[in-house]
């Protein structure tokens, strides 16, 4: 099968699952098709799907990150010893893995084509990735902590791993709790990341954006942790600061020369 026709067949089969858009028209236009699947991979429950699907969205996911462009990290110049400086998109980074700002739910957001790093890794990451979120909830019994990280596979992304943390929401001022909670999710991150062997970590700005952490001082606080830990464990673990606002990068490129 072609990606069109790809497309076609697994939107067909998410609509399938569901009486309420089981007669929805599927759009003749490619990019409105992939709103259209990528709106169904959002607000699909956790749950099994045939294998025949999995192996299509599989092939179909890995086509699209593949023509997006894939960054491998040997390609990528330090700032510092170890630690890497990129401003992109971060399901197209090949590492051993990266850190997903995750919701205290933590099986992806639920809304249709939301811009959150939480929606893009779900969506390209495959369904596989809010299944196997969903059973680790469901064996936890109650909601993520603040501060702390989870580990699965990357499924069809670039990376091995994805790390999954759950920063602290500011509303109103900023205070001393914040600031610890959001220096735990870095250091839990790093933590679950060396216990599970590896060698290379990407992360996003945890808690700015819509959880409103003032964006200059989330990045000094992960830089510190970054560096203090390093240090303390002897640089075995390379570390990339992944942004997507021109802000954030001229913000991390001060703060690390």
């Amino acid at each position: 099968m072609e990606q069109a026709e790809k497309r076609k067949y697994l939107i067909k089969t998410l609509l399938a699952e569901q009486p309420r858009y089981k007669d929805m028209e599927i759009p003749k236009e490619a990019e409105e098709q992939k709103r259209l699947l990528r709106s169904l991979f959002n607000v699909r429950m956790p749950g099994k799907i045939n294998g025949d699907f999995l192996k299509v969205q599989d092939e179909y996911l890995q086509e699209e990150t593949k023509e997006k462009g894939i960054m491998n990290l040997k390609d990528l110049t330090p700032a510092e010893e170890g630690i890497y400086l990129w401003q992109g998109d971060i399901t197209t980074l090949r590492c051993d893995a990266i850190v997903n700002a995750a919701n205290s739910g933590m099986t992806g957001c639920y809304q249709p084509c939301h811009n959150c790093i939480d929606n893009c890794i779900h969506t390209y990451a495959g369904i596989q990735l809010r299944n196997a979120c969903a059973d680790i909830m469901e064996m936890q019994g109650y909601e993520e902590p603040t501060g702390q990280a989870k580990i699965t596979p990357g499924y069809n992304l670039p990376c091995k791993y994805v790390l999954h943390t759950v920063g602290p929401i500011v509303q109103g001022q900023l205070t001393k709790e914040h600031e610890e909670l959001l220096a735990s999710c870095y250091r839990s991150c790093l933590e679950l990341a060396e216990k599970n062997g590896v060698k290379s970590i990407a992360f996003c700005c945890i808690s700015t954006g819509v959880f409103m952490f003032p964006n200059e001082r989330a990045a000094e606080i992960a830089v510190h942790i970054v560096k203090e830990y390093r240090k303390e464990y002897g640089n075995g673990i390379e570390v990339i600061f992944n942004v997507w606002k021109d802000k954030d990068y001229e913000i991390y490129r001060e703060l690390l020369g």
